[in-house]
């Protein structure tokens, strides 16, 4: 595995490029469940400079990721390419949450492609301490072929007061009891 200085022009085009990537965190209690969650990136994720990325963070059934970040920062989000040359990056560092009313989310909005979407719950920015990337040799070849619509029509079904009902009742607390989101 090779560790980089930081996210070249290059691989940020790369990273930006990747239709899905992985992110994994874990509570500081050992016996925690640690998280790792796929994301579709339909421009969702964005480059925000050498050392600082963000992703548009969709309304799930958990909240782990948001309540690790709370608890302890630690976060590594990870991209796979699936086609072409054999590739693995890994983004380790900080992150931290920025919620929907701040005048941070409003800053960052205009990077991702739908930051107004009826599911959107929050901005994730990592602030990255290392950049490694490894062979991929292992990863199979998959063809994509398009983004799941159901997440966006059951965002939109539910309306925002439901999926602000929905958050109420499922993202509040962690697996693990941690705070997620309050109301």
């Amino acid at each position: 595995m090779g560790k980089l200085d930081e996210i070249s022009e290059s691989l940020g085009a790369w990273l930006i490029d990747q239709p899905v990537f992985f992110v994994a965190s874990a509570p500081l209690d050992v016996e925690g469940s640690i998280n790792c969650s796929p994301k579709g990136n339909r421009g969702e994720f964005a480059v925000l400079g050498p050392d600082r990325v963000a992703y548009l963070d969709q309304t799930g059934s958990g909240v782990e990721t948001i309540a690790h970040l709370r608890e302890n920062g630690r976060l590594v989000i990870m991209f796979c390419a699936f086609a072409g040359p054999p590739r693995i990056v890994r983004l380790h560092g900080r992150g931290r949450v920025v919620e929907m009313g701040s005048a941070e989310f409003a800053t960052l909005a205009p990077r991702f492609a739908e930051p107004d979407g009826v599911g959107v719950r929050s901005i994730i920015v990592l602030d990255v301490a290392r950049v490694s990337d490894s062979c991929g040799y292992g990863v199979p070849f998959m063809e994509f072929t398009s983004h799941r619509p159901t997440l966006d029509q059951w965002s939109r079904r539910k309306g925002p007061e439901g999926i602000a009902e929905y958050r109420r009742a499922k993202n509040a607390v962690s697996l693990d009891g941690l705070e997620g989101l309050g109301d």
